[in-house]
């Protein structure tokens, strides 16, 4: 499983992103690197290097960052690495939480990479949109048949709705299915497997949002949610 480090000038902020994105990924080996190694605001290279060593479980590490001299500090500690690493310029808490689910997912060093430097333009292409969707293609099952959607409203019975915990449950429930998954709360929607999206709904506790699934999986996929929603998220 791919590894994370997380390179901020502040300790405290280090560790918080981490914490946020271990929620995520509870099997993703996270570790932060913050501070000039000293108490205060900063880099350090040895820590940098260290982390990296730590979150390395032999599959590969990305490593994203604050500001300035964080990334030069982890391009360097990523050059002098015995595994492989991906040094991924993205939001950093964004970017973490992204990466982070991820990888909890299984997905490979480049995917993880692009799902953290992919998390910068969720918001400008599908959190809060409320343009009018685009037709989608009918998918086809491996017999030639075509497949309809299946949909289904869901009651929010959790205290906070989707927030960062059951959004990220519900798109790791989708890992390895074919099926395409729409969430709709109001006039917006988002992708089921982006947590962000999901997270940019705010959809509240007691509110119902819309499930639509299309593809071969798409009944599956709609049972995992609507599951999800029964059990409060596991909360």
């Amino acid at each position: 499983m791919i590894g994370l480090v997380v390179v901020s000038h502040s300790g405290t902020l280090a560790d918080g992103v981490a914490e946020l994105a271990g929620q995520m990924a509870p099997d993703v080996r996270i570790v932060p690197s913050g501070g000039d190694g000293s108490g205060g605001l900063g880099t350090d290279y040895l820590a940098v290097a260290e982390a990296i060593s730590q979150a390395d479980t032999g599959d590969g590490v990305v490593v994203l960052f604050d500001l300035g001299s964080a990334k030069m500090v982890a391009e360097m500690a990523a050059e002098e690495s015995a595994g492989e690493v991906l040094v991924v310029d993205a939001p950093l808490v964004e970017g973490a939480v992204a990466a982070a689910v991820a990888a909890q997912g299984d997905a490979g060093l480049p995917q993880v990479a692009a799902a953290a430097s992919g998390a910068a333009s969720v918001g400008a292409e599908s959190v809060g949109s409320s343009a009018e969707p685009e037709t989608a293609r009918t998918p086809e099952a491996a017999d030639g048949s075509t497949v309809d959607s299946v949909s289904a409203e869901v009651l929010l019975t959790n205290e906070v709705g989707l927030h960062a915990r059951p959004a990220a449950l519900v798109a790791r429930s989708l890992t390895g299915l074919d099926a395409r998954v729409v969430v709709r709360f109001g006039d917006q929607e988002a992708d089921a497997t982006s947590v962000l999206a999901l997270m940019g709904l705010g959809a509240p506790g007691g509110g119902r949002v819309e499930v639509t699934a299309t593809g071969p999986d798409a009944p599956e996929a709609l049972r995992r949610v609507t599951a999800l929603a029964a059990r409060d998220f596991d909360e």
